[in-house]
């Protein structure tokens, strides 16, 4: 893969000369874990190819997803983790097969203070990963569990790019915070109303949804 066209846009040539010559590349499986709660952050995933699902999980191992990581992007919390030098307070799935360039945190610092290209990118990653966790903050607050079952579905479908989903009722459930009877019968209502089909394990969206 050419780096440097990759992300020519985004960092500066001497940045770009310094990636290709010290950072691995990595990649995943879907399913796998990237990172657990809890570990210690030794690396900073920037995303060649796939999806990043980033989720926090309680006590009880509920799970609440939180935002998606894509192609060009990073994890907001592992720059806040590794800069604090704490734990990881959240959990990353490989959504997709995964490849992505694991930057090692040691470089961190340097690299602020070194590169305009690299603090304006982490800047930038930091305020969007803000504004997608307010609009969380807002669903649970504001919206109508029904109401973020049709979101979550929908930008599951936009992350998939695809609108047949491969995803059980309990997964669903898993990641919303809620319990799987429940899903069901929000999902039954909705193909009820033609917004959408279920199958095995599977669910396909309706343009009426």
């Amino acid at each position: 893969m050419n780096l440097a066209e990759k992300f020519k846009n985004i960092f500066e040539p001497e940045l770009l000369q310094l990636i290709e010559s010290s950072v691995s590349i990595s990649t995943v499986r879907e399913g796998d874990v990237i990172l657990e709660a809890g570990q210690i952050v030794r690396i900073i995933p920037l995303l060649l190819n796939g999806i990043l699902k980033i989720a926090r999980i309680d006590d009880s191992g509920k799970e609440l997803l939180l935002y998606y990581v894509h192609s060009n992007e990073s994890c907001a919390m592992t720059f806040t983790c590794c800069m604090q030098q704490y734990p990881s307070e959240i959990r990353a799935v490989a959504e997709t097969d995964v490849e992505f360039l694991a930057i090692p945190i040691g470089v961190m610092d340097e690299w602020l203070s070194r590169f305009p290209t690299w603090k304006s990118f982490v800047m930038r990653t930091i305020r969007n990963r803000l504004d997608e966790l307010l609009d969380t903050i807002d669903q649970l607050a504001f919206q109508k569990l029904d109401e973020r079952l049709v979101r979550y579905l929908k930008e599951k479908s936009r992350a998939a790019g695809s609108s047949l989903l491969n995803i059980s009722h309990e997964e669903i459930a898993t990641e919303m915070a809620s319990s799987r009877e429940v899903i069901s019968r929000l999902l039954k209502k909705l193909e009820n109303d033609k917004k959408l089909l279920l199958y095995r394990n599977q669910i396909r969206l309706l343009k009426e949804l």
